[in-house]
């Protein structure tokens, strides 16, 4: 039986050691053709920046690709960190992909610069870029519904098309924005699960239509962020999910410098490493009938409209078997 609410799909484009960028890509469209006629409702990329394991910082390209191998899936950005860009650069981009690709592109937006202060620097930002957020999301509406806020200036292409917009975030603020626009929201607890419960009720609680960006028939669409792993072999895929947490202490406390296996197996129980694995407390791993119903479980304590899942397995063909063991049309 599949999940009781739509299930989408966000794509770290994660590069793995020692593959290239490119056979990280290539393992992105692989994934993506998969999960295309399973039943998935969406399939996201996020916009991050000087991380030598992480491909798509060219998100809208990524997403283009994605999208022009696929058929059924929505594919968007999970999200575009707008206060890297120019709305006008970020209309014109995804009118392109709409252009392209009609009724198939999300545009999710974030306000955090993703990446750090050096990178910042490096893209011409710096930090108060962001105090700006609400205000660029109203330009950018403007440019893609075609009722730009620039007097003379539309987007071409992008003008009218009206791209649906999401925001994203893993804090109070976040929520409390989407809300006050009557737009979207989709929580980030995949890595960051402190706040989920407080700002699914805030989001709802606070959901104003008379003032959305939608139109006053609009509702409150909440999406909550889970990693995943499913495997015909409970044992199995428990062992994937120690090799995933095992990487990403690797990634984050690793750092100049490389961990043994002792190293990982002694920072699993020291505080720094219990941080890490208090980041992946959204996790679940077993069969597809034990992932589901854990996933049914997340979906009513938040009352989630939609799940976002993060395919955390390490190896591919247990990636493509998460997936099609927890298909929406299995």
């Amino acid at each position: 039986m599949p999940a009781s609410r739509p299930l989408s799909l966000l794509d770290l484009a994660t590069v793995r050691s020692p593959e290239t960028i490119a056979d990280g890509i290539a393992r992105s469209r692989r994934l993506a053709r998969t999960a295309d006629g399973l039943g998935y409702t969406r399939l996201w990329f996020a916009e991050h920046h000087n991380m030598p394991h992480i491909a798509s910082s060219a998100t809208s390209l990524m997403i283009q690709h994605i999208a022009a191998a696929t058929e059924n899936l929505r594919v968007g950005s999970g999200g575009i960190m707008l206060p890297n860009h120019t709305p006008l650069v970020i209309a014109e981009q995804f009118g392109m992909l709409a252009t392209l690709f009609p009724g198939r592109i999300d545009l999710g937006l974030g306000r955090a610069p993703g990446t750090d202060g050096a990178t910042m620097r490096a893209l011409r930002r710096d930090g108060t870029e962001s105090d700006r957020f609400e205000s660029d999301i109203m330009e950018l509406n403007g440019y893609l519904s075609g009722y730009s806020r620039i007097p003379g200036v539309r987007a071409y292409p992008g003008d009218g098309t009206d791209v649906p917009l999401y925001i994203l975030g893993s804090s109070l603020f976040g929520a409390q924005l989407a809300a006050k626009l009557g737009l979207p929201y989709a929580f980030a607890s995949h890595f960051a699960p402190q706040m989920l419960t407080q700002a699914a009720d805030l989001y709802r609680s606070t959901f104003d239509a008379t003032r959305s960006l939608l139109g006053p028939e609009a509702r409150p669409h909440f999406i909550a962020a889970a990693n995943v792993i499913a495997h015909d072999d409970a044992d199995a895929a428990r062992a994937q999910r120690r090799a995933a947490e095992d990487s990403w202490i690797r990634s984050m406390l690793g750092r100049n410098r490389t961990l043994t296996d002792d190293d990982v197996i002694m920072l699993r129980d020291h505080p720094a490493g219990q941080q890490v694995l208090d980041m992946l407390s959204r996790t679940v791993a077993g069969t597809g009938a034990e992932v589901i119903a854990w996933l049914d479980r997340l979906a009513e304590e938040v009352q989630a409209d939609e799940l976002m899942l993060v395919n955390l397995a390490p190896e591919e063909d247990v990636q493509h078997r998460t997936l099609e063991l927890l298909s929406p049309t299995a």
